[in-house]
């Protein structure tokens, strides 16, 4: 399974919560960078990603992808720990993705992916869209944390001062593909006040 430029793929799934935006600036930065990207799309995900993103979106995020997977295909490749990847992006992630992921319960390809990085001890980025959280969604995120993913909601910031929501969603991928160890080019930083 290693891809072609000899680096192992990154997976992203892409979930039915708010931030569809968000997974295809991710999928942009990662092709930019010539990193191999791997996708699963929720049922529930790609009726969000429609409708926020629109068609053409969610079509230009699944032909930017290297493979794409059936969220229900629990044969598929991700579903082993066996198989070899950079890591996991789970962008947006639902709560009840978070929940399934934190609880171990594999009842999708999304969930058995990411159960199979947390018991490889493989890097497995959550980043969760929801507001405000209640007491449940704080511990599946301690929980999940506990069990090795990092949690990185998807909070918008303001600092580097957006122009429009294009570059707000930029930064924030941005921001998560430099926590997987790549560096993004035109990522502005703070410089200080």
């Amino acid at each position: 399974m290693t891809p072609g430029n000899g680096q192992h793929p990154v997976l992203l799934a892409v979930t039915g919560a708010s931030g569809s935006l968000y997974s295809l600036k991710f999928m942009e930065i990662m092709r930019d960078i010539g990193q191999d990207v791997h996708l699963v799309v929720s049922r529930t995900g790609e009726k969000v990603a429609r409708f926020e993103i629109g068609d053409r979106g969610l079509d230009t995020l699944k032909e930017m992808a290297d493979t794409v997977y059936q969220e229900d295909d629990l044969a598929a490749p991700p579903a082993s720990g066996s198989t070899r990847w950079r890591a996991m992006v789970i962008l947006p992630c639902t709560m009840g993705t978070l929940a399934a992921v934190a609880h171990g319960m594999s009842q999708n390809l999304i969930h058995r992916a990411a159960d199979c990085f947390l018991k490889e001890r493989r890097t497995l980025v959550m980043a969760p869209r929801e507001a405000p959280f209640n007491r449940t969604h704080l511990k599946n995120m301690l929980m999940a944390q506990e069990a090795g993913a990092v949690i990185y909601p998807a909070m918008p910031s303001f600092y580097h001062r957006p122009r429009d929501l294009d570059e707000m969603a930029f930064f924030l991928a941005g921001r998560i593909a430099e926590s997987l160890g790549f560096d993004v080019k035109d990522l502005r930083r703070w410089g200080g006040i």
